[in-house]
């Protein structure tokens, strides 16, 4: 049997730690991300030392081989308008992970024209806010500032692991029995939308 395609977009605080949450599934894994592992992520971020300097998708794939024999496809490319279609296509499940305003309106165009299934999750750089939220919920254009750290020093690692924790179990929940849960999360309670 075919696994179904699941597509990772940006494999930072958030989407890093999302991707090891999902490694049990029987899903194809794809990761997206262009940037490059810094020092400063490693306080927030799912990646290792020995990855510093070098592709964020690859150094993630290195990780999730060496500690769960988990095997993920690794693409370093920055999300276009002229790449949006071919990354994205194919996915029973598109996990946008990203900071990035200009990226997500990619994503929202593709998703209303293709019709696929996309979950958006978001954190705010304080980490006073977190949502999880499915695409006919949610309007990019009412992000906070766009681009912001989401915590390099890792004060709000906890947060960040509760939150992405959220979006894995809403991307499972719609993978094993077709319901679409979202949630926002505070560090007061979770709600769920």
């Amino acid at each position: 049997m075919t696994q179904r395609v699941v597509t990772v977009l940006g494999v930072g605080a958030l989407g890093s730690h999302v991707v090891q949450l999902l490694r049990n599934l029987n899903i194809h894994l794809r990761c997206v991300d262009f940037d490059r592992v810094e020092m400063k992520n490693l306080a927030s971020q799912f990646h290792a030392k020995k990855s510093v300097g070098a592709s964020k998708v690859r150094g993630l794939q290195q990780v999730m081989q060496f500690l769960f024999d988990r095997k993920i496809e690794a693409i370093p490319h920055r999300l276009k308008p002229e790449n949006s279609a071919a990354l994205l296509q194919g996915s029973a499940l598109i996990l946008d992970c990203l900071d990035n305003f200009e990226a997500r309106s990619l994503i929202q165009a593709h998703v209303e024209e293709s019709s696929q299934p996309c979950l958006h999750g978001a954190l705010a750089p304080d980490g006073q806010f977190g949502r999880v939220i499915w695409h006919e919920h949610f309007l990019a254009d009412h992000e906070g500032t766009q681009g912001a750290a989401t915590c390099e020093n890792g004060a709000h690692l906890p947060f960040i692991a509760i939150v992405a924790s959220y979006m894995a179990f809403s991307a499972q929940t719609f993978l094993e029995q077709g319901r679409k849960v979202g949630f926002q999360v505070h560090p007061g309670g979770v709600v769920p939308v």
